[in-house]
């Protein structure tokens, strides 16, 4: 898919679904070409097992929840996660039929933007910062060790410093993602943006918690801005997009790519058009993108960008396929592949 030969040819978006029962959508995991589930507003989580053709819909919680989290480990196995309070996280085991509440936060402050597994057993979620005794803000974070199946915050102590003003967007589930030595990263904005490299392993989560933390290039300073989406092919080659989704036509400093594992970001020659949300790498050279600006693909690892179709919040390649999904308003996939 998306060979060299055919890489001056637009890719067209194909729409999927339509009419949903969610007004919006935000979670999105495409486990293979076929098996997709999707989480929104509304309560509502959507499964298909056929590429996105045909979809169940499952409501889990009240109209009030926003599930703009989800991670699915197989066909029957998910994991849904709320945003504001209260923090409602579910998990099912049959498919979606049923729904198991596995993590509830009642605080009137709670947030949380993203959630991703380091294996089958380890995973994370991470939230916008809450003030500890002395009055510092710090970043939430909620581990689970048995898949999903119970959770428990990180001590106060050990969750990571935020600057003033400084934020994590949950725009598309994409700000918080993991690496393939079992690390995780997430990025921020508002204020000021950065990337936080949680040097814990898979076996040291908690015991080591201390993160590696550098500055970023991308537009900053007002609580619009930042990085929206981060993505790793590898150790050392990562990419992040964002912008101010409050004026998304804006090309400044919205998208940067590295070779040196998030500690340099060089700037693309022709960026996307506007503010992107999500981004997810296809190949070793081409990477996709979408927001409300429209959606983007580049075939030179994010040097130079092209325009594809309208704007989706979440974009992301099969983990076990070559299809890539976005989600939306609509359910749709890029044809070609």
């Amino acid at each position: 898919m998306f060979t060299a030969a055919r890489a001056q040819l637009p890719v067209p978006v194909r729409t999927l679904a339509v009419n949903l029962p969610s007004r919006s959508l935000r979670g999105l995991q495409a486990l293979s070409d076929k098996m997709l589930w999707v989480s929104g507003t509304q309560g509502m989580v959507g499964r298909s097992t056929n590429g996105g053709e045909t979809w169940q819909w499952f409501k889990v919680a009240s109209d009030s929840c926003d599930f703009r989290s989800i991670y699915a480990f197989d066909s029957l196995q998910a994991v849904v996660l709320s945003i504001g309070s209260p923090a409602l996280l579910y998990r099912t085991a049959d498919g979606g039929q049923s729904w198991k509440l596995v993590y509830a936060n009642h605080d009137k402050d709670i947030f949380f933007d993203g959630l991703v597994f380091l294996d089958n057993r380890e995973g994370i979620a991470v939230g916008d910062p809450l003030k500890d005794k002395d009055g510092n803000e710090r970043f939430t974070i909620l581990r689970t060790h048995d898949g999903g199946r119970s959770w428990a915050l990180d001590p106060m102590e050990a969750r990571p410093p935020a600057h003033p003003g400084e934020a994590v967007f949950a725009a598309s589930n994409s700000s918080l993602a993991a690496l393939p030595d079992g690390r995780s990263v997430f990025v921020t904005g508002g204020a000021v943006s950065r990337i936080f490299f949680n040097n814990g392993t898979r076996n040291r989560v908690i015991r080591d918690n201390n993160c590696s933390v550098y500055p970023l290039p991308l537009i900053q300073g007002a609580n619009s801005t930042g990085a929206f989406s981060v993505a790793f092919r590898d150790q050392q080659n990562g990419i992040i997009v964002g912008g101010d989704y409050k004026n998304d036509t804006l090309r400044e400093r919205n998208c940067f790519v590295t070779s040196d594992g998030g500690r340099t970001w060089q700037a693309p020659v022709a960026p996307p058009g506007g503010y992107q949300s999500a981004v997810t790498w296809v190949n070793n050279h081409t990477v996709a993108s979408t927001g409300t600006s429209g959606t983007y693909l580049s075939y030179d690892g994010g040097k130079t960008w092209q325009k594809i179709g309208s704007g989706y919040n979440a974009i992301m390649k099969a983990r076990q396929g070559n299809r890539v999904f976005l989600a939306g308003k609509e359910i749709a996939v890029m044809n070609g592949n």
